[in-house]
């Protein structure tokens, strides 16, 4: 029996890089009979040694994989460049091309995962290696794979994949597609998950994208899917390590009319967040990830506390009306489609 076959709800809590999967956020669902994750993507080497002794009972583990394609040096000095005026308007100096870890850390994350024995160990951005495959079979750890096209589903499942996120373009976050470069599917989720299926995948399949309400569950879990996966939901949660900025953000957003839109524009590679105004005034940025993080962080961190979002990095899917405030137990509860 599978990992998703075991759990008590067909929902589980999406990896959400960057602070907001704690590892109290993965052991609460595990206590809920749903499974959560630690999102090690972004995190340093020895933060995701620290987290992984905190976690308790049935959780799964999330890792990028290691980006092959270097963005054009030019762009990133471009890029530097339309950074220059802001800086110098909040007094940060100079814009400074930073050193930049293309392989996410991903050896030594990898091996410190395999050896915590989680239930799933999941990747973003690419797939698992053959012998990554093999060394997660022997290790009993199930491989999941996010994917956003049929073509790439049918790679995972080829390659060993035990389950395949199936992630449309609603989700919050990154775009889990397989190159820095590609224009990314634009199907819908119930599209994307029809496409799949009808392209004979048999592999377990995890639905993710714009899953907000009990309706969304139920919806999606017909066309094919064995569970969702729900991101977005918990961002207001207690045990999530949002922080208090996008706190604010995500409780005013509604109210003050802010969408959500895809873009490069927030990290360098396509992603889901709060339409800012950076993002709005620079919708043809090209694929500088992982550079524009590190290259906007201080803008960010000196507007961020006065109140001014035009540089915010809010990610965060469609349904944004819908994210509640509550303990972990209290969210999944309203999205089981048992009711």
């Amino acid at each position: 029996m599978g990992i998703l076959d075991s759990l008590s709800l067909p929902v589980i809590i999406a990896p959400m890089a960057g602070g907001p999967s704690t590892p109290a956020l993965a052991n609460a669902a595990a206590e809920a009979g749903s499974l959560g994750f630690l999102a090690g993507g972004t995190m340093g080497v020895d933060q995701f040694r620290s987290e992984l002794v905190q976690l308790r009972g049935r959780v799964a583990i999330n890792l990028f994989r290691p980006q092959e394609q270097e963005p054009k040096p030019s762009d990133v000095d471009e890029l530097a460049g339309l950074l220059t005026q802001p800086f110098r308007e909040f007094k940060l100096g100079e814009p400074r091309v930073p050193m930049v870890d293309l392989s996410n850390g991903w050896e030594e994350k990898f091996r410190l995962a395999v050896a915590a024995r989680p239930a799933v160990i999941s990747c973003t951005f690419g797939l698992f290696t053959a012998d990554e495959f093999a060394t997660l079979k022997h290790a009993g750890i199930e491989a999941w794979v996010t994917v956003t096209n049929p073509e790439d589903a049918r790679r995972a499942e080829q390659a060993g994949a035990d389950a395949l996120v199936v992630q449309g373009p609603e989700a919050g976050g990154h775009r889990s597609s397989w190159t820095i470069a590609e224009e990314p599917d634009v199907r819908s989720l119930d599209d994307l998950l029809q496409a799949v299926v009808a392209a004979g995948v048999r592999a377990p399949l995890v639905a993710a994208g714009g899953v907000a309400t009990r309706a969304d569950v139920v919806r999606v879990l017909s066309l094919g899917a064995t569970a969702v996966a729900c991101g977005s939901a918990f961002l207001l949660c207690d045990e999530a390590g949002t922080s208090p900025t996008n706190r604010d953000i995500l409780r005013s957003a509604p109210d003050m009319g802010l969408t959500t839109v895809s873009s490069r524009s927030f990290s360098g590679r396509y992603a889901r967040g709060v339409e800012t105004r950076f993002v709005r005034e620079h919708e043809s940025l090209p694929p500088v990830y992982p550079y524009l993080n590190h290259l906007i962080a201080p803008l960010r961190a000196a507007t961020g506390p006065l109140g001014n979002w035009d540089y915010a990095y809010c990610l965060v899917g469609t349904g944004i009306g819908n994210i509640n405030d509550g303990t972990v137990k209290h969210i999944l509860k309203a999205l089981n489609p048992s009711g």
